[in-house]
């Protein structure tokens, strides 16, 4: 078998009953991928590319908090199955949020896009274009 041609930054899986990791899905981070990976005997993986992400929220419930974990809320442009995932109750959420950003930032450098590339030009006002101009 192979081995892979890329390495993981940041892996975890997702936390249950106090902070315990005994869950079937594991989230992983690469240079320009976010993959979930979910199920045991039939596994599923689904990814995105780093600078597709629109907008994040650190998202930090009291039950979460009381065992160190927290949940980050993802807005992706163009992913048509889930256009927000959701990074469901991890150890050291803030650390994944930085990882994140300085990924997500990498990527849109590498790629030369900043934000507002994302978003298509359909929100145009009638007075503002002259067709004729």
């Amino acid at each position: 078998m192979a081995k892979a041609s890329f390495s993981y930054l940041w892996t975890d899986k997702k936390r249950t009953l106090f902070g315990l990791p005994w869950s079937f899905t594991r989230y992983y981070i690469t240079e320009t991928k976010f993959i979930t990976r979910t199920g045991f005997l039939s596994v599923q993986e689904d990814e995105f590319e780093l600078y597709k992400v629109t907008d994040k929220k650190l998202v930090l419930p009291l039950g979460q908090r009381m065992v160190g974990c927290g949940s980050i809320v993802l807005h992706v442009k163009n992913d048509v199955d889930t256009p927000v995932k959701e990074i469901k109750s991890i150890k050291h959420p803030r650390e994944v949020l930085e990882i994140l950003d300085k990924q997500i930032d990498m990527n849109r450098d590498k790629y030369n896009i900043r934000g507002r590339d994302l978003y298509g030009s359909e929100h145009h006002h009638g007075d503002d274009f002259d067709p004729d101009m």
